[in-house]
């Protein structure tokens, strides 16, 4: 979340690249979880909230699932595995939510939604490769598998202080 509001190249958001890293190790409900959560968070918090965010929560949520059955049938923290899943993904985020919340919502023609989401989608891409390539394994060695992080470890430190 705090990534999200962090001033950063147009359509270039970690929702993605975080996600994936935790659909890997905790599954297709937490990927749907974190997917949507991280969608309603974040416009609650910028005051965005409107119908877009059921559109695009959604739209995340089922992203999440899809990644955690995808990393399921994967072996270990492959980076060619969450550059894979970021293109096609994006890919279909940006097709699902392209061509509904304008057409949808604000009247805009299919044409215009159309050709209006290339150069979106072709920037929304380059990001979400970039940062699956570099930051997604990283997250998950970092955060996910470390075990420093894990609950049982942190109450025990906790508990002797």
């Amino acid at each position: 979340m705090a990534l999200r509001l962090i001033p950063h190249p147009p359509n270039t958001e970690p929702i993605m690249t975080t996600m994936m890293p935790f659909s890997r190790k905790w599954g297709k409900w937490s990927g749907l979880v974190f997917g949507v959560l991280a969608i309603i968070a974040y416009d609650f918090l910028t005051q965005t909230l409107g119908v877009w965010t059921l559109i695009t929560a959604t739209s995340y949520g089922l992203l999440g699932l899809l990644a955690g059955i995808y990393f399921s049938k994967q072996k270990g923290n492959n980076v060619w595995g969450y550059v894979t899943f970021a293109v096609v993904g994006t890919l279909l985020y940006d097709a699902f939510t392209g061509f509904t919340i304008g057409p949808l919502f604000f009247y805009q023609s299919f044409s215009e939604a159309f050709f209006g989401q290339i150069p979106f989608t072709l920037y929304h891409l380059s990001g979400n490769v970039v940062l699956s390539f570099i930051l997604s394994p990283l997250i998950y060695q970092w955060v996910i598998a470390n075990p420093k992080l894990e609950t049982n470890y942190i109450m025990q430190k906790l508990a002797l202080k």
